[in-house]
This record gives structure tokens, sequence and C-alpha cells, in this order.
């Protein structure tokens, strides 16, 4: 069984992307926690309402559109950190400084109590809360995003994986995940999930074509691969899961190389007259595509006479771009095969430096371009404003591509009114909202008007008004303060109730587990009820926010003991689950790899103790008399201070303008210059109780607008020549706009034969049924036949033929012969009786034993079947291990004592040729010649199954 069931994404605008993939037993795969720019809570219930149920999550990119409601799932969804999380390395170090990058800059990403909440939660009955207070929840601090992260195991391409599920989900019965590239991202994964018969490949945004810095689709064998055919492990699914966005996108002549001409021609035009270049980008994937490509043409272009490039400024401008350079630099084996090639040539450079060759610089060991990470270091730079055409221009790389936070939007709020200015655009923006686009979807609705209306070049809006939004956090006071300490400590308490609650359930599922030979019905009953208690934590929670803060008796069930006073006696009869035992919370020992957490200054002898509290004493009286200058300091202080609150370490004042290179290569000269200067930006780091302040400023717009697609995203031709290749059974778009995904459906279906592929386009929230054996049906095999199986195992399968003759039940019990003509008049004379009674005559069947008069002419028609996969690479290894001579000669073709040849179709066929040679001795004739033993060693790796 699969099903299938988007949650976001689905015919829709937005980009965000999130489904579920329910298989046999109940097994659910949560494929992405993406969000949009709307960062709208109400996107998220159907996720909270699914997590008590999900057995593991898996990651396909690191993008807003894939990730970014990861870490609010795990500090605001209880159980969501129990469950294991599945994705390459990239996707998680990049993951990680995305969301950094986001909770820093954005204070809506913290998103906003609702206030029937916090009307709910607040003593004071005669008050209201204002119209305009919209408090803050808690965002994840810096060390929190980073210890999510470091829950989430780490996979590789082509690595086939048995995870382990959560401690709520059914066993997972042998559930297999591979991760394949899917090109977009750095990491970016097409995953091949495998259950039983189910064959499932989940790939959304992939792109087939080489870039400067990803590596393509590996459909075909990934980086020059170059082959004909899908590789075996990605062909015939029996569902293919595939985004739609870029469905109608057509494909560019030339390529890579005419887009990348494109916006350099379009960069050295608007630098020209001493513009500014403003290009919005995400600030952890596609980034690297434009970073690269820009200080690659700039050192290009500074080896030029006639330099068009010498005097205009570039910057990469991100709040954790240090962070993202250094994984990045770490990571080249992820890249294309360029990269690495270009990295070892540079390696070569340096080893040869004492011959007298210059030194030189990695793929990211940045040379020309400008890393900055602070608001003050953006507008010292945008105080500069260039004079005439000899001062040059600017190009600015910023986050974020909506433009409505991040330095992007510092950077254009400063340049709009200047008509030598220009926005390049490097993808569609999304429509998160209708009632309110981004500033990126209105600017692109600009350039499409003029576009539809005959312009192909870049446009000016010349004068157009464009409403720009300020996002600011405010501290709280008054009753804001109030109404939110009120929800905060009915937070905590309900946290508590829930946890000592799942944590029961927990041990209940180890209980039951490890006692499997229990089957009373009282077992099963507090199995029922654990679920149910895990599936309405989220019901739960709305109920106790309705009115006080106090839960009512019945929420708080036997944690009435301790939450109430006065209360000592609790009911235990005809209660199930923890409502039967006195409530006690285990309190985990905090422990490292190895071994319990110990504290030195607990274990200190009394001479030792008093030795260290003078030598405090001593310290705050030097530090009271000279200031801090020489004080004491414990390491927590240290650590506080050293983090700033929640933005992490801080970086040293004096930075290099490029950055070490990670494995060991050479780093440019540390330099210092008056950006280095500017203060670390404070106002973010606020982490008291805090309310959202936006302000709407409108701002006239003369610079131009322009658009390269820089997306990364597979086009109309790719889905047509690949689609029919990969052959999937059932075809499921998603991931992209109603328009797009239902032409795109219409135009794949004239690309198969009628009938020979089901396509679904579901919309969000509806679930499709896309198992392999639809029409399959449920039969009881009779013990007589169950004695006479022959079980066969097949690498980890039991396997077995059974010939019986179907019978069907009937209420009394006896049996009748299911014959279709006597079944149909049998339901046809009861079709006036009560539907009962019909679905009692239509139960499950049962498979009995052939009686003797039918037995021989069974036993004629049953034919032998091979089951199984045979590897050439096993088979070359049996034979050099019986003593025989193999090795491969070209792709699928191996050569025994060079005499026999095994081949391997793509279809799966062995064909078996001999040239006929005598056999001379030796381990051939052991077995009448290579031939028969070549024969023999296939068939012991296939099981043999005949007519029971």
């Amino acid at each position: 069984m699969f099903t299938y069931t988007p949650l976001q994404g689905a015919l829709s605008e937005s980009n965000a992307s999130q489904s579920v993939l329910e298989l046999d037993g109940g097994i659910k795969v949560l494929v992405d926690v993406g969000w949009d720019d709307s960062f709208d809570v109400e996107k998220l219930k159907e996720l909270e309402k699914q997590v008590p149920t999900i057995s593991l999550i898996l990651l396909t990119h690191a993008t807003t559109e894939h990730l970014a409601a990861y870490a609010h799932c795990c500090k605001h969804f209880p159980l969501f950190t129990r469950i294991p999380v599945y994705a390459t390395t990239p996707v998680i170090a990049l993951g990680r400084t995305l969301l950094q990058d986001l909770y820093s800059l954005n204070p809506a990403a913290a998103t906003t109590i609702p206030k029937s909440a916090l009307n709910g939660a607040s003593d004071y009955e005669t008050q209201e809360s204002p119209e305009s207070s919209n408090i803050l929840r808690q965002p994840p601090t810096y060390d929190e995003i980073s210890t999510y992260f470091s829950l989430i195991h780490p996979l590789k391409y082509s690595q086939p994986h048995q995870p382990l599920g959560s401690p709520f989900s059914p066993p997972l019965n042998g559930l297999t995940i591979t991760a394949y590239n899917s090109g977009h991202t750095l990491g970016g994964t097409i995953w091949h999930v495998q259950h039983g018969l189910e064959s499932i490949v989940h790939a959304v945004d992939w792109h087939q074509g080489r870039e400067n810095v990803y590596a393509g689709a590996a459909w075909l064998g990934g980086a020059g691969g170059g082959g004909a055919q899908v590789i075996e492990q990605l062909r015939k699914p029996t569902a293919l899961v595939c985004s739609s966005r870029g469905g109608e996108k057509p494909s560019v002549a030339g390529g890579r190389v005419k887009r990348d001409e494109l916006l350099l021609e379009k960069i050295q035009a608007c630098v020209a007259s001493g513009g500014t270049v403003l290009i919005p980008t995400d600030s952890s994937a596609r980034i690297l595509e434009l970073a690269y490509l820009l200080e690659h043409a700039w050192r290009t272009d500074a080896q030029n006479a006639d330099s068009k490039l010498k005097s205009t400024k570039l910057f990469l401008a991100s709040r954790s771009v240090h962070s993202t350079m250094r994984y990045v630099r770490s990571m080249l084996e992820w890249m294309d095969d360029s990269i690495v090639r270009e990295f070892e040539a540079v390696a070569d450079t340096i080893k040869n430096r004492g011959s007298g060759q210059t030194k030189g610089a990695g793929p990211f060991d940045f040379k020309f371009m400008r890393l900055l990470d602070r608001r003050g270091q953006i507008e010292k730079i945008l105080q500069t404003e260039p004079v005439g055409d000899a001062a040059g221009g600017r190009v600015i790389l910023a986050s974020d591509s909506s433009l409505e936070w991040g330095f992007s939007n510092q950077v254009l709020k400063h340049i709009a009114q200047d008509s030598r200015n220009l926005v390049i655009l490097t993808e569609e923006p999304s429509l998160a909202s209708p009632n309110r686009p981004s500033i990126a979807r209105t600017l692109w609705s600009w350039l499409d008007q003029e576009r539809q209306a005959g312009s192909e070049d870049q446009i000016s809006p010349n004068g157009r008004e464009l409403e720009v939004r300020q996002i600011q956090k405010e501290p709280l006071d008054g009753l804001d303060l109030a109404n939110y300490q009120q929800w905060l400590a009915q937070q905590r308490q309900l946290q508590g109730t829930l946890q000592i609650a799942g944590t029961a359930a927990l041990e209940a599922a180890g209980d039951v587990a490890d006692d499997v030979s229990d089957s009373s019905s009282e077992s099963e009953d507090d199995d029922d009820e654990q679920q149910g208690k895990a599936l309405n934590t989220a019901t739960t929670m709305a109920q106790a926010t309705r009115k006080k803060a106090a839960l009512t008796d019945e929420d708080l069930g036997i944690n009435v003991l301790l939450k109430k006073k006065g209360v000592y006696d609790f009911d235990v009869r005809n209660k199930k689950g923890r409502d039967r035992m006195f409530p006690h919370a285990v309190r985990k020992k905090r422990a490292d790899d190895y071994g319990e957490l110990i504290r030195p200054e607990d274990f200190l002898r009394a001479e030792e103790r008093a030795e260290a509290d003078a030598a405090d004493a001593e310290m705050d009286n030097k530090g009271a008399s000279q200031g801090d200058l020489g004080k004491k300091r414990k390491w927590d202080d240290s650590a506080t201070r050293g983090r700033g609150n929640q933005n992490g370490p801080k970086r040293p004042q004096f930075k290099r303008r490029g950055s070490e290179d990670a494995d060991g290569g050479p780093a440019e000269e540390a330099t210092h210059d008056e950006l280095d200067e500017v203060p670390e930006d404070d106002d973010e780091a606020m982490n008291s109780p805090s309310k959202l302040v936006i302000t709407v400023d409108k701002v006239r717009v003369n610079m131009r607008i322009d658009f390269v697609d820089f997306s990364g995203i597979h086009d109309k031709r790719s889905l047509q020549m690949l689609l029919p290749l990969i052959q999937p059974r059932k075809l499921i778009l998603t991931s992209g706009s109603n328009d797009e995904t239902l032409t795109l459906a219409a135009d794949i279906k004239k690309l198969f034969a009628e009938g020979s592929v089901d396509i679904y386009t579901p919309s969000m929230g509806t679930l499709v049924d896309a198992s392999v054996d639809t029409h399959a049906w449920v039969v009881k095999l009779a013990p007589a036949l169950v004695k006479q199986l022959r079980w066969q195992n097949v690498r980890g399968l039991s396997i077995a033929t059974v010939t019986g003759r179907l019978l069907s039940m009937v209420k009394d019990g006896q049996k009748a012969e299911d014959d279709a003509g006597k079944k149909r008049l049998k339901t046809e004379e009861l079709a006036g009786e009560s539907p009962g009674r019909v679905q009692e005559i239509a139960a499950e069947p049962t498979l009995d034993v052939v009686p003797s008069n039918l037995a021989s002419a069974t036993r004629s028609q049953a034919q032998p079947l091979h089951v199984g996969d045979l590897r050439l690479a096993d088979l070359r290894k049996a034979m050099q291990q019986a003593g025989h001579t193999a090795e491969f000669r070209g792709e699928g073709t191996l050569l025994v004592d060079g005499s026999v040849v095994v081949r391997k179709t793509t279809t799966g066929r062995i064909n078996v040729e001999s040239i006929g040679l005598p056999t001379d001795g030796g381990p051939a004739t052991q077995f009448g010649g290579t031939f028969y033993a070549v024969k023999k060693s296939i068939y012991e790796s296939l099981a043999v199954v005949a007519g029971a």
C-alpha cells in the first residue's frame, strides 16, 4: 500500500514543499518541512496533527521552501525532536546557516501568538489586548538551531540505508532509503524509498543540466554519465513523485554558457555608468552558483589589459556568510567534477610554490568579492556614492530573494530612486499570500506585464510607488507583558503535562515491544489509549488555551495530585494508561559519548574547597579595586559573553578579506579596512519578550528591473525527455501552480501509450492511493495448506508457491466452492435482505488444499519460477572462490575461464554463452565443465520455486 498526501505546495503559487508518504503497516514518511515567505502558522496545522504518527523525516534541499519550518517544529511541536531525520551532509550544514540567517534578520519568522490564545490566557476579564499587539513567540536561539541540526543523520549519495523509526512508529519491516544527486542545490536529493513491492522515487526541484558548481541530476548516471538509459535503481518505479514547477519553462538556447554571458553583459552595462546592481538570492543554495560565477568573471577580467570591471566593487552580503563559506570549502567533493579539478590544480600550484610559481586561489577563496555580515557594513558602502564613470559601480549579492527581509531589503530602499541602478531577479518569486505579494513578486509582475506587451529588454517603473515593509521588534510592557507571561506560564504547565504523558506512552510502547507474547485485551486497550492521547495532543493544547491558565481536572488526570493544592486522592478504578499510576517524571541525566557528565567541583575535598573560595574572594576584591582586569571568570560567564545572547560566538574584530582554506591551503593575507571597524549588530540579539512592529514606507521606484533565469530547475524539454525513460507506473505531479501542473499533466499524457501510466494531480490535503496492487484481495490459508508450503530464502525474503482451491466462507461455517456465477446468484438472492447479511456472505475467502481428483491436472500446469536478482559482481566473486578465472569485459559482460560469457540485459535477463572448448582438468571438470559450473552458480543465487 502507498498513499501520498501533499501538505503544502500542490496546485498552489507557494513554493513550500511538504508531503507525507504512507506505506503498508501505517509507516508514514514526511518529506521536507518547507515554509514560504508568509511564515503563517496556520499552514503548519495539518503537519502538527501528523507529528504523533510520523515514522521518519527526509529533507531534500537546504532552501526556505524545503526546511524553513524545521526549527519552528522542533521548538514548538511536542515529540517532533524524537522523529529521526535524514539528509545529506551539505543539506545539514547549509540548512543550519540558512535558519540562523533567517531568525537573526527576520523577526517575523518567530511568528506571533494568536490573539484568541492571549485573551484566553488572560486573567484580566475587564481589559482587552490592543488590536495592534503582535506578541512574538520565543524564536529558536543560535545554539538551539545548532542542536536541532546535530540530530539529523547524514547520508551519502547512492548509499542504501535502513533507517530507524520513531519511538511511536510501527515496525519499518525492511524499509530502505537511498539518496541520489538532484542538482539545483549542494547536496540536493532525489529520494528512493523501497518497501516491499513499492519502489517510490521522490524527485522535486531537480535539474538535469550541469552548472558551474552543481553536477546534474543522477537520472542518467550523474556528472559525466552520459548514458542513454536511466540508471537501474531509478528506472520503472511503482510511483514517481515529480515537481511540476518549471514545466512550462522553455529551454534556453545556448544553455549555461549563454545564461552566464547574459548576466555579465547586463552587469557591465549597468556599472559602466556608475550604477549599483542588486541581485537578491537565498543565503545558502543558489547563492553559491552566483558567487562562483562573479568571482571568476572578475578574475578573468583582471588579466585583460582593457579591464571593464577593474573599478567595480563586488560584495556578498548575508548574516551567516562566513559560516556558509567555511562549510562550502570543506564539501568540494559534493560539487561538479570541474570544481574538484580546479582545487587539485591550485593544490599542485601551492606544492610547487618554492620553484617560483605564484600563489593560487581555490574555487571559493575570494580575491575580489568582499564578504559582509553586518547592517553597518551595508550602510557604509551605500553611503559612498559613485561620482561619474571613473568611480565605477557596485555589484551586491544579498539575501533574501523575496526582498522582504535581510540585507537585500536594506539595499533596495537605498537604490530604488536612482535610474542608473539595476535589480536583477534570478528566479520567479512565489506568491505566498494573494492579499499581500512580496516585493520581489511585485517587481516580477511589473516586468511580466511589460514583456507581455512586447518589451524584451529591462524595464523602468518610471516613478511607480512600491510599499516596503520595515519589520522590527520592540520590548513588551504593560498589559501585553502580563498577557504574555500568563500565556507562557500556561504553555510551560501544559508542556510539562504532555511530557509526562508522552514519556508514559513511549515507555508503554517499549514494554509492548519487549513482551510480544502478551495479547490480552487489557494491553490492547492500553495501546489504543496511548495512541489516542498522542493523536489528540494538538486538540488538548487548543482546549487548554480557551479560558484560563489553569487546566481542568479532566485535562490534568492523575497529575491533579501534583498540580493542585488540597487534593490527596484520585480514583484509579476503571482508568487506563498513565492514570493508573502515581505521576513520576523521569529526569534524564546529562551524558555524552563517554558516560554521565560530572562536575569536578562537587568532588573537592574540604581543604581544596576552602582554597578555591579564598582565591575567589581575593580575585573579587582585586577586581573591585581595579575593575574587571584580571578578574576570575567562570566558564558559563565567558561563554555567555562570547555568544552575545543568541547569535553565536562573536567574530574577531579584524577579519580576512577572503578566508582560510579549510583543507590546509593558503589563506588570503589578513587585511583591515574601515568595514572591519563597524560594530556588531545588537538589535536582533534582543531575547526579551517582544512584539512585532511593522511600518510601511512608500518608495518611488526609478531603478531598472531585469530577469535572468538562475533558478536551476528542470524545464519542459527535460521532463518530456526523461519521463518516458523513467517509465513510472504511477506519476504524481506536485510543487507547482494550478496552471502549470494541469498543462504538464496533459502534455505528459500524450507521451505515453493509453493506459500505460496513471497521472495524479492532487491538491493540498488530498490523499492519493498510488499503490502498486490497488486490486489486491486478502485470502486466508487453510492450516492443511500451510503445512505443505516449502519456503526458500532470497536476500532476506521468504518465498513459496501456492497451489490451492479458493473457497468462500458462509455464515454457518460451511465451505462452498467459489464459483463466480454461484456467488453472483447468491448475492442477488439476498439483495432484499439486510446489508449486514450480504457482507457476511462476501467474507474473506479461504485457500485450501486441492482435492486429489484435481491434483494431477493442476500439477501439470504449474511451471517452476526463478525468483531473485543476480548481480554479475556477486557471480564473479563466487566463480573466483570456486577456482575459476572471472573478469569483466565491457559493461554488463562477464568472461569466465576465457570460454563462457555471461551477459545481463537492461530488462534483467541473464544470457550464458559458451564457445564449447573441451576442459583440460582443474575445477571445471569437477562440475562437468565451465558452462555447467556457471549455470549451477546462477541457480544457487536464485530461488527456484515450483508448484506445491
